[in-house]
């Protein structure tokens, strides 16, 4: 298992570190965009669709995706698509979580198929405008959610006591939670030091917020996305559980699938735009 995780990750950085550092965004729209189209795929599956009309939604999504780079969408900063966004996670991802694993799949299986297709539209669609931004703004967004899962573990590890949510997730704890904000601060502390001392194509999320919104609001704010990249993870737990898998597929060797991968970035990245939009 560790050398397959081994594996599969060094495939992965060999082919999104060129798109990610080359001046051109199509290549990181594109890359994204057939990761989307997967992770489409696998949010069908769970929610009860067959092989065909899985295979139907991730083709889908991939067009909804093209259309939009074709028509010069990820170029666009349009801040209401981000504050919507941001509405929507705040408010539906609340009421999903607590419906819980066992209401999830009596609702409908439409809006279950609409409501997770959108979501990763929107997820991609932030994605390719942040990478539009800078390299350096769109890599501290990625590693603010990196931050917070990576201290969240092993804060969890070492401290967690306190059960998060059992029914969900029952691995996180209220400890892992607090030590995923801490190291999401810690980072922005770091980055901000670094970045003052070197020439970068953009200013990062840390920066632009601490610019606009001082020292509180930049800790609000971090704390918030923080927060925001549990509840997306939780979220895909929760119908995850509901479906009765472990994984989301087996895509990726070692790691499950796309959506057990960008879980957390996907209401992230859209927040993080509109909070930079302040």
């Amino acid at each position: 298992m560790l050398k397959q995780r081994v594996i599969t990750a060094i495939v992965l950085l060999a082919v999104l570190l060129p798109a990610l550092f080359v001046a051109n965004p199509w290549p990181f729209a594109l890359l994204t965009l057939v990761l989307i189209a997967a992770a489409g795929w696998e949010w069908s599956r769970l929610n009860g669709a067959g092989s065909t009309l899985s295979i139907a939604s991730g083709l889908t999504l991939a067009l909804a995706c093209g259309a939009a780079l074709i028509g010069g969408w990820t170029l666009l900063s349009v801040s209401w698509v981000w504050w919507l966004a941001l509405l929507l996670w705040t408010l539906g991802g609340t009421w999903v979580l607590r419906l819980g694993p066992g209401a999830w799949p009596a609702l409908p299986k439409a809006a279950r198929q609409v409501l997770g297709l959108a979501a990763l539209w929107l997820g991609w669609l932030a994605l390719a405008n942040a990478k539009s931004i800078g390299v350096n703004f769109l890599l501290s967004v990625l590693c603010l959610v990196w931050a917070a899962d990576i201290a969240a573990y092993f804060g969890g590890k070492a401290f967690g006591r306190r059960k998060l949510a059992p029914t969900i997730s029952p691995a996180k704890s209220w400890e892992g939670v607090w030590s995923g904000m801490a190291g999401v601060l810690v980072l922005g502390v770091i980055w901000m030091l670094i970045e003052r001392n070197m020439h970068v194509d953009s200013a990062s999320l840390y920066a632009r917020l601490q610019e606009r919104t001082g020292m509180v609001g930049l800790v609000l704010a971090l704390l918030f996305l923080s927060v925001m990249s549990v509840v997306g993870d939780l979220v895909e737990s929760l119908v995850k559980r509901g479906a009765g898998a472990k994984d989301s597929s087996a895509l990726l060797p070692g790691h499950g699938g796309v959506l057990d991968r960008i879980d957390a970035l996907i209401p992230v990245v859209p927040l993080a735009l509109a909070l930079r939009s302040l």
